[in-house]
């Protein structure tokens, strides 16, 4: 090859690549914010990236993640969220209410697609769920409505079980509505209701270790930390021998008893959507607030075996999922 065609060709070389790094810092960047540990989070992140890809972004094509992670240490969210604002990502998504709250406080231009199993009107994130206004829209299911629910199922799965324990998040905003509510729940069933707290992993540990093994239920409230360490609590319980409830199929896909609640992939997956769009152009103030309403009733017969439990007929003929 002649000196001549060589840096001809080199310099090609050379544009082709200024071109694509100019191409890859065109690329729009999406702000992925959770207060959980991402370990647990594959299926759902996954399902977060099908919503995308459906409204025509794939990641590293014509698009990019930015993930940030609190794991578990929900006063970490408002630094993580700053730092996606300083980073100038095009949208945030906004996994669970903490990570909502922290983005709506970092934020006012930049738009926001949130995730949250209670009422955001409630948590003053949008003016309506028809018409958000400003700059937050997403996806609000019924994860903490539900919990007198759950208490209803497991006293009804395990009727000779007189005393009840709440798990919960004490940095989870949404802890006072959910005990408020369960409190109502077992005197209506007249069984007693105790309440803990667990934040860290350590704290999961040492809450299990204060269970009374005989007569006591478990009920598991929806949270982003409490999902992430999923296989750890399902373990705690089957060590513990404790017959427990959760919010999602997730649980008992990793061996835990029974679970009731909206599917968590479909709603990563309206985020995505969301996300999707607002990367086209679209406004969330324009985006009215999705509420799916359809629930999962998933029984794990192993599980109940190694209990010694025999699941009622009529729980088998609601679940939507048997795992033998």
């Amino acid at each position: 090859m002649k000196r001549r065609d060589f840096v001809l060709l080199v310099g090609a070389a050379l544009t082709t690549a200024r071109a694509l790094r100019a191409q890859q810092k065109a690329m729009p960047v999406v702000g992925f914010l959770s207060g959980a540990a991402s370990d647990g989070y594959a299926p759902f992140v996954a399902a977060f990236r099908q919503g995308l890809s459906e409204a025509g972004w794939l990641d590293g094509h014509n698009m990019m993640i930015e993930y940030r992670w609190a794991e578990g240490s929900y006063d970490r969210l408002p630094a993580l969220a700053a730092d996606l604002v300083r980073r100038q990502v095009e949208v945030i998504a906004a996994e669970a209410l903490p990570a909502a709250r922290a983005a709506k406080n970092a934020t006012t231009t930049i738009p926001i697609v949130f995730e949250v199993g209670s009422d955001p009107v409630e948590f003053d994130l949008i003016a309506s769920l028809a018409r958000p206004g400003g700059n937050l829209t997403g996806v609000s299911f019924l994860a903490v409505d539900l919990m007198p629910k759950r208490l209803e199922l497991l006293s009804d799965l395990v009727p000779q079980v007189s005393a009840i324990v709440l798990l919960v998040n004490p940095n989870n905003a949404n802890v006072e509505h959910v005990v408020r509510d369960e409190e109502n729940a077992a005197r209506a069933k007249g069984v007693q209701l105790t309440i803990l707290k667990a934040a860290t992993e350590t704290e999961i540990d040492t809450a299990f270790a204060t269970l009374v093994r005989s007569q006591t239920g478990l009920l598991v409230t929806p949270d982003s930390f409490f999902l992430s360490r999923r296989e750890q609590l399902v373990a705690l319980a089957s060590h513990h021998a404790i017959p427990a409830i959760y919010p999602v199929r997730e649980y008992a896909v990793e061996g835990g008893l029974i679970s009731y609640g909206t599917s968590r992939t479909s709603v990563d997956r309206l985020l995505g959507i969301y996300a999707g769009k607002i990367l086209k152009g679209a406004k969330p103030a324009d985006l009215p607030v999705q509420q799916p309403t359809t629930f999962e009733l998933v029984v794990n017969l192993k599980t109940a075996k190694e209990l010694g439990l025999t699941i009622p007929p009529s729980i088998l003929a609601r679940a939507d999922e048997v795992i033998e």
